[in-house]
This record gives C-alpha cells, structure tokens and sequence, in this order.
C-alpha cells in the first residue's frame, strides 16, 4: 500500500491533483482509515500505468499425443511436466488429449482455452509447443497473454525461421500421411461405394 504523497510521485502528479482524481472518480476508490488517511495499492499503480492485473488463477499442465498406441508417451511427458513443476513449486492440475494437434475440437483444450479465457488459468505448462497446437501457435500465445496467462514452453527448441518452416512441413506431411494410412481400414467400404 502506498499513502498519497508515495503514490504522487510515483505516476508523477502532486497530492492535491490525487485527491481530485479520487473526487472525480478518475482511480479505483482507495483505501480510507479511520482516520482520513488515504492508501493506494499494487494494482492502482498497474492499472494506471495500463498493465494487466496479475492472474490469480491456477497452474495447468497440458500434455497431448496423436493416438491410442501412445499412451506410454503420454504417462512420460506428464511425468516429465509433474517434476518440473514440483521442482518450481507449482501446484498444477492436469489437462490431457489423446488426438492431432490440427483437431481443434479436443475436449480438454477446448476446456482449457475457456477457463483462460474466464481468467481462471493463469499459467499453461507443456512440454513442446506442438504439443498444445501443430500450428498458430504464437496466436494462441499471444491470445492466452491477453487473458492473463502465461504458456511456459518446457522444451523451447529455438529454431531459425527455415528450420521452423521445416519443421512445419515435416508435420504437415506426417499428419496427412496417418491420415491416408488411417483409410486403409475403409479400403472395402470405399471400393463398394456407389458415389466413388
């Protein structure tokens, strides 16, 4: 807490043209002792610098594989993220999928993205990018930022931008190419069908 004249100086202002903000209404109403005394907290000098409030929210883990033959992956990178988070001191709740990272409608990260967007999450732990989103990772980034919530990027490969275009077309090809593999099951079904 600060009391008026710290406060002054601190968004460059004399006390007198303090008060009359708090008259006109111009700031969140201070804290008033019983006496009269006026303080002003943390979160006034943000908001009046124009920087997001801190999110009290929770800590999430979010841990993502393509498929069912992957679930020992899934219990490893969940391992993986639960110790790294216990060696911050997060306390976490955890969020999994089993499906592409290109299927937007994944039940947990679309849980997820609510409560971030409820202001309810105020960090996302995962430990590759591709593990939340295949691609538009940085608009997501960038969205969760605008919610309060910070995406924390366990293994952060720093990458040159061709390497990530690469990288982006490597992902590409092995996403279509399961899902092609993926037909081989309705091979007889599309053979029969009238329409093809």
């Amino acid at each position: 807490m600060f009391n008026v004249g710290n406060f002054a100086k601190m968004v460059g202002v004399t006390p007198t043209t303090l008060r009359r903000w708090h008259k006109e209404g111009k700031l969140i109403p201070c804290k008033v002792t019983s006496t009269g005394n006026r303080y002003y907290s943390q979160q006034q000098l943000d908001e009046y610098f124009g920087k997001t409030p801190v999110n009290q929210g929770k800590i999430a883990i979010y841990a993502r594989v393509s498929s069912n033959n992957q679930k020992n992956d899934l219990l490893n990178q969940l391992e993986f993220l639960k110790q790294y988070s216990n060696a911050k001191g997060y306390i976490t709740e955890v969020y999994t999928d089993i499906g592409s990272g290109l299927n937007y409608k994944r039940k947990s990260w679309n849980a997820l993205l609510k409560q971030v967007k409820n202001g309810e999450i105020k960090k996302i732990i995962i430990a590759h990018k591709d593990r939340f989103i295949r691609f538009g990772f940085d608009w997501f980034y960038e969205f969760c930022l605008s919610c309060g919530c910070e995406i924390e990027v366990v293994n952060n490969d720093k990458l040159s931008p061709q390497q990530e275009m690469i990288q982006d077309l490597i992902s590409i090809i092995h996403v279509f190419s399961c899902r092609i593999y993926g037909l081989r099951k309705y091979k007889q079904d599309i053979k029969n069908a009238k329409v093809i």
